[in-house]
């Protein structure tokens, strides 16, 4: 299989007009905490327990992939001794750029939502932890502001910078870099919640969730469901890539991703397939062109949302060499700790690799069909499960194309015009 390494860079940043003044809200190149507070941004609290009940009542999800009602966490955190919230800005997944937009362009926003944490959870003791340079020196020079305008947050408020990898911003990896070791995943339980940094309860949530807090505090629970859908309320920010209007877009749940495309202007019949909710949920077939963009919704079609990232796989793309891709990076990233994940995501990869060079079998397909579901779950952290998504996935939505390479005929791939970018859909910040 031929790879390039090429990044895609996302130039167009823009909401949706149904969006409102929310996460995106035509910032310039960056915020500064003069126009920040100008739109009322570090409002003192009045009432905890009455903010704390807003976020549980706007219906906030967790934006980081995997959904969790961010006011349970919150609530479940708070009931621990000297609690730990941690704002978690380690983009691993390649096809996501949100997180990084946000330290980089609104860092008083994430700030503001990290704030408002420690508030409703008690924590004294907060942390943002980023692998992306320029988004520590933006959240770095953000504090200064806060400390030069007298800002007193009653606070510890630490920046820790890791190097960039996929695993590095799994919750246990967060916990265990900020307890001084390496950014690897760890067995669970403990839960974070329960025993994190130093072994107090810490809260480590994505730094879009945490964005979401002032916007609840501004507009209120109902104000904030003003958009979105029942049980995916509010805006979610979508990394787009694949050729067909890349950029990064605010959106309000419950579009779908043809109503988005065609806001774009671009042609959706253009589709053959979608790299769902970055690398973790795998392809999903031109169906899910229809099928409304909210967690519930993804979920019951067999796939996901995730850190919100979609990768447009184009006609004249092969989704069996896309998901050979995806899988090669899963068995080339992975923590290198579990001997389930380090084997399984090899041999996934392997046979992936075979289907693309016409020299799977079909006994290579029976076990490829049985590792996605018998692997599913033995690893420390979601990697595994991730890789085995990719394999189910592309097993459920395209067998006849399965069945082709096995045969060593794909009209696609023997048309000579697959491109494959290693890591696939991978994009940057200018």
């Amino acid at each position: 299989m031929s790879l390039t390494t090429d990044l895609e860079v996302v130039g167009t940043v823009t909401a949706h007009p149904d969006a409102g003044d929310r996460l995106i809200a035509g910032v310039p190149d960056r915020e500064g905490l003069d126009r920040y507070r100008a739109t009322g941004g570090y409002a003192p609290v009045e009432d905890a327990e009455a903010l704390l009940s807003a976020v549980e009542a706007s219906g906030l999800r967790g934006r980081g992939g995997a959904a969790f009602p961010t006011g349970t966490k919150l609530r479940t955190v708070r009931s621990g001794q000297s609690p730990v919230v941690v704002a978690n800005g380690e983009e691993g997944e390649p096809a996501s750029v949100k997180d990084r937009w946000l330290l980089r362009h609104r860092p008083h926003l994430v700030l503001d939502g990290l704030r408002l944490a420690g508030i409703l959870t008690g924590a004294h003791d907060l942390h943002v932890y980023v692998s992306d340079p320029a988004a520590e020196s933006s959240v770095t020079d953000a504090l200064g502001e806060v400390a030069e305008a007298g800002i007193n947050w009653d606070a510890k408020i630490s920046v820790t910078r890791v190097d960039p990898t996929y695993v590095a911003g799994e919750e246990t990896a967060v916990v265990r870099a900020l307890n001084g070791g390496p950014a690897l995943p760890q067995d669970k339980p403990p839960r974070p919640f329960d025993s994190g940094v130093d072994g107090r309860p810490t809260l480590v949530s994505n730094v879009e969730t945490l964005a979401n807090l002032p916007l609840i505090q501004r507009l209120g629970a109902d104000g904030y469901r003003a958009v979105g859908t029942a049980d995916s309320p509010g805006t979610f920010l979508l990394t787009l890539t694949g050729g067909l209007g890349n950029g990064l877009y605010e959106v309000p749940f419950g579009l779908t991703v043809r109503q988005v495309l065609t806001w774009l202007g671009q042609d959706p019949d253009q589709v053959r397939a979608l790299l769902m909710g970055g690398y973790f949920s795998g392809v999903l077939g031109a169906q899910g062109l229809d099928v409304t963009l909210d967690y519930d919704a993804m979920r019951q079609v067999g796939s996901g949302l995730g850190c919100g990232a979609i990768g447009v796989v184009l006609q004249d793309r092969c989704p069996v060499a896309v998901s050979a891709a995806v899988m090669a990076y899963f068995a080339r990233e992975n923590a290198q700790q579990c001997g389930s994940c380090f084997n399984g995501t090899a041999a996934m990869a392997a046979v992936l690799e075979g289907l693309v060079e016409y020299k799977a079998s079909d006994e290579d397909v029976r076990r490829l069909t049985y590792w996605s579901s018998f692997l599913r779950g033995r690893g420390a952290c979601g990697t595994l499960d991730g890789a085995t998504n990719v394999a189910a996935a592309l097993l459920r939505e395209f067998p006849e194309l399965v069945d082709a390479h096995v045969a060593g005929s794909c009209a696609t791939c023997d048309a000579g015009t697959v491109r494959v970018v290693d890591p696939p859909f991978a994009v940057g910040l200018p």
